[in-house]
């Protein structure tokens, strides 16, 4: 999968373009709006993440002239918390999903696959986990059809461990997943929100292993549910 990154913040566009190329992408990156017009017009991407405040040629036009030649490049646009305004006119040029500075990185990075996956006609952008469903776009969790109460870490957290389901995933892992741009999340801090998370979803079955001193694992459903059946009945 090819991105075009068009950000004219150097900090947050290194950021992206370094953790989007671990996750196996590949990465291009524009810093106005003229060489993302430029670039669009010319190269085939499967994606494109799109800042709207760009120099010389704002992110709204370099959406409309896009869409006025008929592509149906995925767009996920950036925009500055309070601009309401700015997200409602990009969704209505054209754009597939939009979110807001500062964001975390788990999340932008679940929007991204599931935009790759609409693009290429790929699958489902729900996670079944058992009973455990998670809407990769919409960001919501359901055990069966009851919508669980989850906080934006505690999301994040659920995204991390379904995407690695049955495989260890360190408390540092997390923390760099979950850590927002100019936030810090502290490994006491991923405990609170293992604990929370833990709570809300152990009712459904769903199972968080701590592996003392590494770090946390999902347990595959098929196994906490035949651990479930094999425990004796409470008297």
């Amino acid at each position: 999968m090819r991105i075009l990154l068009a950000e004219d913040d150097s900090v947050l566009a290194d950021g992206l373009t370094r953790s989007l190329r671990q996750s196996g992408y590949a990465i291009d990156c524009v810093k106005n709006g003229q060489e993302a017009d430029t670039a669009l017009s010319t190269q085939e991407f499967d994606l494109l993440i799109l800042d709207l405040g760009l120099p010389k040629m704002s992110g709204l036009e370099v959406l409309r002239r896009l869409r006025a030649r008929a592509s149906l490049l995925p767009v996920l646009i950036l925009t500055a918390a309070d601009s309401i305004e700015q997200r409602v006119n990009g969704l209505d040029l054209g754009a597939d999903d939009y979110m807001a500075k500062p964001f975390a990185l788990s999340e932008l990075e679940a929007r991204v696959r599931a935009l790759t996956r609409r693009g290429a006609g790929g699958g489902a952008t729900v996670i079944r986990h058992g009973p455990l469903s998670y809407d990769q776009v919409g960001r919501s969790a359901y055990i069966g059809e009851q919508m669980l109460d989850l906080s934006a870490r505690e999301l994040g957290l659920l995204e991390i461990l379904l995407a690695r389901s049955g495989r260890l995933v360190s408390k540092e892992q997390l923390v760099d997943h979950l850590c927002e741009w100019g936030e810090e999340v502290s490994n006491n801090a991923i405990e609170v929100y293992v604990h929370r998370l833990r709570k809300k979803i152990e009712v459904g079955g769903i199972r968080i292993v701590t592996v003392r001193g590494l770090g946390y694992c999902l347990e595959k459903f098929s196994e906490a549910a035949k651990a479930g059946a094999d425990a004796p009945e409470a008297k």
